[in-house]
């Protein structure tokens, strides 16, 4: 397998590697065996893309965004989901109902390297697409509530760029449900000291306060709840209750946008 990513997907690798490693902990609190599988086949070196608070945040933001998409679907368990910068992401597996549709939409380096690792599944596809440009939008059905997801997306892209994919969004779909994680803007003046991303060549862009900075953004979207990754990282490590009292607002959030 050939892995051929840009600078900004090239930070698929953290989570990848995270998840692979918690996978094989003994008590391990999600399992993703294709990222395990990657990991191995590559032969990819974790240690810089895998470290304790990075750890222990991707463990939080991916036991929260399943938990908060399972939410979903138990009301409404037809949907189509749209998953904006998937990377090596499966959460289709640890989520999958049986009814829903799931789209992965990435760049295309980023699609061609996700086509050789992952098989393909049943209700499940992958798209070719600049969420900066509004081609990839016309391949979603539009016959169903659509959820997107954007983890670890946002904070690679300038305020701007950010109004860009969500006029985008607005202009292509009546209605809709955004999941997107958040950081703090010192996230930018600070990313040199990130553990895992002054690892890769990615840079941070942009943060906010509040969701609120994002929903401003585009008329029409509601900021309708935002939870920090620090509600789930405190359940787990005495560093992760010392972070979330010390440095509250510090930690990327969950928030949730309709229109």
């Amino acid at each position: 397998m050939d892995l051929k990513l840009g600078d900004v997907q090239t930070t698929a690798l953290i989570p990848l590697s995270i998840k692979a490693n918690e996978s094989l902990r003994k008590n391990a609190r999600i399992h993703d065996d294709i990222a395990v599988e990657i990991i191995k086949t590559l032969g990819i070196d974790t240690a810089p893309y895998d470290k304790f608070m990075s750890h222990e945040g991707v463990i939080a933001r991916t036991i929260m965004l399943d938990r908060l998409v399972k939410q979903i679907l138990e009301k409404t368990p037809e949907v189509v989901i749209v998953n904006l910068g998937a990377g090596f992401d499966n959460r289709f597996s640890r989520v999958d109902n049986g009814k829903i549709m799931w789209i992965d939409v990435d760049l295309p380096d980023s699609i061609a390297t996700r086509k050789k690792a992952f098989p393909e599944r049943d209700r499940v596809s992958m798209i070719e697409g600049n969420i900066l440009s509004d081609e990839w939008t016309f391949a979603v059905p539009k016959d169903r509530p659509i959820i997107f997801l954007a983890e670890g997306l946002f904070m690679y892209l300038t305020m701007d760029e950010i109004k860009t994919a969500l006029t985008i969004l607005k202009d292509s779909f009546p209605t809709g449900t955004l999941i997107a994680e958040m950081n703090n803007p010192l996230m930018v003046s600070q990313q040199k000291h990130h553990d895992t991303i002054k690892n890769t060549n990615a840079v941070i862009k942009s943060g906010t306060n509040s969701g609120q900075e994002i929903a401003d953004l585009v008329d029409g979207f509601k900021l309708t709840e935002e939870h920090s990754f620090n509600e789930e990282m405190k359940k787990h490590s005495i560093r992760g209750k010392l972070f979330a009292a010390l440095l509250p607002n510090m930690n990327d959030r969950w928030a949730t946008f309709t229109w």
